[in-house]
């Protein structure tokens, strides 16, 4: 290589190391200020931190005061808490209490109830049972009045028919023969059918039953019986064959109107029954019946129709 070539590669070279120490040295240049401008920034942020640190010293050293503080406070609250706490629970244990005698009292009201509802109810039905008594004794006062009214007339009826009978009595005792008499007179008064009644309108039968006791034997024997029926003035009832007879009463001779008549085989002892079918119905009122004999009155009752 001649010297001139090797003139021209080290001129070259040198241009290339020229240039490439021009560019660093810009590269530097901007390096540095970059690094100054960097060193400011960070000597602000710097100065930033440091007042920074200074104010959270501050803000710390603050905090430590309140929290002291609170942590006083804190410890006081739980003394306190704990207080709220035990009274909490003396009150739960009070409201406890409370509700249970309230339960109690509930169920002490609930039994009330019931028993003053039982009660009402009582008061209503003795009420009801009341009222109904009272109209039941208005009832019973109206039907006493009338009972009243009827057992007077029944006393005044009873009493007249005592009467009757005394007389009835007077006269058997006065006309019948001492020895040879009926007793035990029963009367019934039949309807239609085969049953009892008092009443005129229903009356289609009488059946007159008697005794006959401890007869003489002078007066045994067959003998005409005669049923004659009567009202309590001595008139014959209405008949419509009635038997017309003579008998011998006290030794007079009587004429009588029989609605009956049997020859009946006179004994020591015996009952005897006549029954007459009526052949008009009867009035209301007092009738007699009497038994006779040839030889006298045997005996007498009265009965009375309604």
């Amino acid at each position: 290589m001649n010297a001139k070539n090797v003139l021209a590669v080290v001129a070259v070279v040198l241009a290339l190391l020229l240039g490439y120490t021009a560019w660093w040295g810009n590269g530097l240049k901007g390096e540095k200020a970059g690094l100054i401008e960097k060193n400011e920034r960070l000597s602000t942020e710097m100065s930033e931190l440091v007042d920074l640190k200074a104010d959270l010293e501050t803000e710390v050293d603050s905090l430590q005061i309140a929290y002291e503080d609170l942590s006083f406070k804190n410890d006081s609250l739980q003394g306190n808490l704990s207080d709220a706490l035990a009274r909490v629970s003396r009150r739960d244990a009070k409201i406890k209490k409370i509700q249970t005698a309230n339960k109690n009292v509930e169920n002490e009201l609930g039994s009330l109830r019931g028993q003053i509802q039982t009660l009402l109810n009582t008061k209503a039905l003795l009420e009801s049972n009341i009222s109904a008594l009272q109209a039941q004794n208005d009832s019973l006062r109206a039907r006493t009045g009338v009972l009243e009214a009827n057992l007077e007339t029944a006393s005044q009826e009873n009493q007249a028919l005592t009467q009757l009978n005394e007389t009835i009595q007077g006269e058997v005792s006065r006309l019948t023969l001492a020895n040879f008499k009926a007793s035990a007179f029963r009367v019934e008064i039949e309807r239609k059918k085969p049953k009892v009644t008092t009443k005129s309108r229903k009356a289609r039968k009488i059946q007159v039953s008697f005794d006959l006791t401890n007869v003489p034997t002078e007066y045994q024997g067959l003998r005409p019986l005669y049923l004659v029926i009567t009202d309590d003035k001595a008139t014959p009832v209405q008949m419509e064959t009635p038997i017309k007879a003579q008998v011998s009463v006290n030794g007079q001779a009587t004429d009588i109107l029989a609605a009956e008549a049997k020859d009946i085989n006179i004994t020591d002892s015996q009952r005897l029954t006549f029954g007459h079918e009526l052949a008009n119905k009867l009035k209301a009122g007092y009738y007699r019946v009497a038994v006779y004999t040839d030889i006298g009155l045997l005996g007498a009752t009265s009965f009375r129709l309604r």
